[in-house]
């Protein structure tokens, strides 16, 4: 069992940046690749980023490529997701997963734990 703790979120105006926490406690991180989503009100849950264990390679949605970032430090059992140029369009709970995989995946049905979520708050 892994438990998730995300942390970090907030209320920021528009153009300005946040960095959100993902701390893993309850068995080894080693193995299990990291990914982020999100979901607004009245939506589906979107992928936003996601990082393979065996690789680190990492990849994004379309809507935040470019302006976000996933990182590891598997020394804290930790993953971040720095967010950059916010928009109000990124107003959303954020829910960081854990997959029992060393590949990564975009698709929310994969992952195996999951975080509460923090609420994320552009202003505009």
């Amino acid at each position: 069992q892994v438990q998730l703790v995300e942390s970090g979120g907030g209320l920021v105006q528009a153009g300005g940046s946040l960095r959100l926490s993902c701390a893993a406690s309850g068995r080894t991180f080693s193995g299990y690749s990291m990914g982020w989503f999100r979901q607004a009100p009245g939506k589906e849950r979107e992928f936003v980023a996601a990082e393979s264990w065996s690789s680190g390679y990492t990849y994004y949605g379309d809507s935040v490529k470019g302006r976000f970032t996933i990182s590891r430090d598997n020394a804290k059992n930790t993953v971040y997701l720095q967010m950059d140029s916010l928009i109000p369009e990124d107003t959303a709970v954020y829910f960081c997963a854990a997959r029992s995989s060393v590949i990564a995946s975009s698709s929310s049905l994969s992952y195996d734990y999951w975080g509460q979520g923090t609420q994320v708050t552009v202003s505009s």
